[in-house]
């Protein structure tokens, strides 16, 4: 008998983001070390990179749980200022600038993960508007405190070192790092846990899945990534202002889960790239008088990308000329494998070793013709 192997069949699709943001951060990488991109640019790409952290760790939340959380930028805020104000203290016992932000980057994810925790137990026994509510308040109260916090600059914010241009390429790299964690977790019997209590968490408790847990699991990973997402802002800009962190800019982090498609880990890093470089064109092309229409452009851009996603009439089109129809083609043409009539076997199963009753050969057939010899008569000698 044939032995069968636990070898799994290599999924290209599974792997598309890990090789498009590796190819993007090498090539970018080399034409920024050897100086052909400008400052600005290199400053587009660390937003862009923040932005995907903030987008996916989100997403793990509104799109595979199915709760909505509108305190995504308090938790940025608290890893922002926590793990700022550590590397303002490191910086005179470490000279290295890299050691530096990986040591206050981790630092401020896990601070952030458990403010997560304190905020995610009570709050995660809410559902719907209530629970947006709440993390909508926490995120309000978070970034009041600071700003009230003289230790932490006041209301001037938090000065802090610039870690340089090249930020983006540390900031890409955890990107890559978030995306092994987050699709690894989606992937496994944990993620399925997850994704069943957002279908039906009445049916996922009868089969024993514990909700408290897996909710709270959840919120704290998102809370960590968010830490880490403010740990990489507060390096890229100086000061960190409280105002910055805003009940808007949660709201611009859920448009970008929600523009991507929730549950859409993909989908995620494309939004947050087109809004965050949107953004950055409006800031830069719209100034004086003009810069009162950024926020009409933008809210037309985002009804617009909203129409063409959710129109009925152009749903064939867009299925016609959508990505993931071509790269599914690209895959089936590399791994359909090509018949060859040399290799082909027959059926092992052949009839004769089966034992039945009748011989497969015979041809079974019912007379229906009438006996016209019967009478009632030979039925009674019987």
């Amino acid at each position: 008998m044939p032995v069968k192997t636990n070898r799994k069949r290599f999924k290209f699709k599974n792997y598309i983001s890990y090789i498009v943001i590796a190819l993007f951060l090498i090539i970018s990488a080399t034409l920024a070390l050897t100086g052909y991109m400008n400052r600005s640019t290199q400053n587009l790409l660390t937003q862009i990179a923040y932005s995907i952290i903030l987008a996916v760790s989100l997403n793990l939340v509104v799109g595979f749980l199915g709760e909505l959380s509108l305190g995504h930028a308090g938790f940025m805020c608290v890893g922002a200022y926590l793990g700022c104000y550590l590397a303002n203290l490191l910086h005179t016992l470490i000279p290295s600038k890299l050691a530096v932000l990986i040591i206050s980057m981790i630092a401020g994810g896990l601070i952030a993960a458990v403010f997560g925790f304190i905020i995610g137990l009570p709050a995660l026994r809410l559902k719907g508007d209530y629970l947006a509510i709440v993390t909508l308040a926490f995120g309000e109260i978070v970034r009041t405190i600071f700003k009230n916090q003289k230790v932490f600059g006041g209301a001037l914010g938090l000065s802090t070192k610039k870690y340089g241009s090249t930020l983006f390429i540390v900031a890409f790299v955890v990107v890559l790092i978030m995306l092994a964690v987050v699709q690894n977790l989606v992937r496994s019997k944990h993620g399925r846990a997850i994704t069943a209590i957002r279908d039906n968490e009445i049916a996922a408790k009868a089969m024993g899945i514990n909700v408290t847990y897996y909710k709270l699991f959840v919120f704290i990973i998102s809370a960590f990534f968010a830490g880490i997402a403010g740990v990489i802002y507060g390096h890229f800009t100086t000061p960190v202002l409280y105002s910055f962190f805003s009940y808007n800019y949660s709201i611009e982090i859920l448009v970008m889960v929600v523009l991507g498609s929730m549950g859409s880990i993909n989908g995620s890093i494309i939004a947050a790239a087109l809004i965050t470089y949107v953004n950055f064109l409006l800031q830069t092309k719209l100034s004086g008088d003009l810069a009162a229409l950024k926020y009409l452009i933008y809210a037309l851009i985002l009804i617009t990308i909203v129409i063409v996603n959710n129109a009925p009439g152009l749903t064939a089109i867009k299925e016609r000329f959508s990505i993931k129809r071509f790269l599914s083609k690209i895959t089936a043409k590399v791994y359909k494998p090509k018949y060859d009539p040399s290799k082909r076997k027959d059926d092992e199963a052949y009839w004769h070793r089966i034992p039945t009753k009748i011989q497969m050969d015979e041809v079974l057939s019912v007379d229906v013709t009438p006996d016209t010899t019967y009478t009632p008569d030979k039925r009674e000698e019987k």
